[in-house]
């Protein structure tokens, strides 16, 4: 795009309604520069062009919980923490097919299946493809499954058991990644993502935000998920979790939380920018974020901090003049 002025915003909303796509080489100092109100009024113009009125909601069952071998910082499933999250085995199959449908009559659009721990393999795994299979067959809702670094081999097996996206997010920016975690590399991350890729999954990744990275490392981790491909952003904003590396990381403001919902909305402009974890820290329970970039979000029972519930997102939306249809 060449140079750009902050002051011509409503022509860049032009550009990348017209086709062209802000790169990694362009100047990118308007996404920090511009007033806040204005940007998020550029970002819903391309949200509304580019994802309409509809609004994706998806949810999550914590299928496998706890002692997780990873070191990941900010996680309360990791082992080394000493949080008290509830630790159990993969669930059965009828209390999964019991939620799901519960998921699906209210109108979900998406429910994914989330284990800890650094991949799913044996029977874990194998149970994991049975429930599937089952979902498949007897639900409506589309299929989604995060069950860490897994092969190529696991791939296919989820696709043909009836997922159809595969969540792994790649958290931050490269370079600020081993800040978060040593006990796997930022290229594992990309590694699996391209794997799933490769095996015709579609791919949900993202990140946290108010880790304690900068502006260009939220940048930079946009520019990554633009890379990749990726329509499915979802966009956690760090809730410290006391007995974690990152219990006493103060929190981020809300107007710094919209702005990343904004810049990830002019960055990659055709996907779903989705809110995450630690809504709770946006106005009006995420309604501002909905009329500045995003245009989806996890709902339902977080994995282990509050999140919103089914009704009150239905509720919000109704009230916005939006749509999950």
């Amino acid at each position: 795009m060449g140079e750009v002025n902050f002051h011509n915003i409503d022509s860049i909303v032009e550009e990348i309604i017209g086709g062209k796509r802000i790169k990694n080489e362009d100047d990118t100092s308007f996404l920090l520069n511009t007033p806040l109100e204005k940007l998020q009024q550029g970002a819903l113009k391309l949200q509304q062009h580019f994802c309409g009125n509809h609004v994706d909601l998806c949810t999550i069952i914590n299928a496998r919980s706890g002692r997780c071998g990873e070191n990941c910082r900010y996680c309360a499933q990791a082992a080394c923490h000493k949080t008290g999250v509830d630790e159990y085995d993969f669930l059965s199959t009828e209390e999964i097919l019991k939620n799901a449908k519960a998921n699906e009559a209210v109108g979900v659009n998406r429910i994914a299946l989330v284990t800890s721990g650094r991949a799913l393999s044996g029977k874990d795994f194998e149970k994991a493809l049975s429930t599937y299979r089952l979902m498949k067959d007897k639900l409506t809702i589309k299929l989604c499954a995060s069950h860490g670094i897994i092969s190529r081999e696991q791939f296919k097996k989820l696709r043909e058991a009836g997922v159809t996206r595969y969540h792994h997010n790649i958290e931050t920016s490269e370079r600020y990644f081993p800040e978060i975690c040593t006990s796997h590399t930022y290229e594992d991350r990309i590694r699996t993502i391209k794997a799933a890729q490769a095996e015709g999954l579609e791919v949900c990744s993202g990140g946290i935000i108010g880790m304690g990275e900068g502006w260009q490392d939220r940048i930079d981790m946009a520019f990554a998920l633009q890379e990749l491909g990726i329509q499915s952003i979802p966009i956690n904003i760090l809730v410290p979790i006391p007995g974690t590396g990152m219990e006493h990381q103060a929190p981020i403001s809300s107007d710094n939380a919209l702005r990343t919902l904004a810049i990830f909305r002019f960055i990659n402009p055709s996907a779903n920018i989705r809110m995450a974890a630690g809504r709770k820290v946006l106005p009006k329970n995420g309604a501002t974020a909905f009329q500045g970039g995003a245009s989806a979000s996890i709902t339902g029972n977080m994995l282990t901090t509050s999140g919103t519930t089914i009704k009150e997102d239905m509720g919000l939306l109704k009230k916005l003049g939006m749509t999950n249809h």
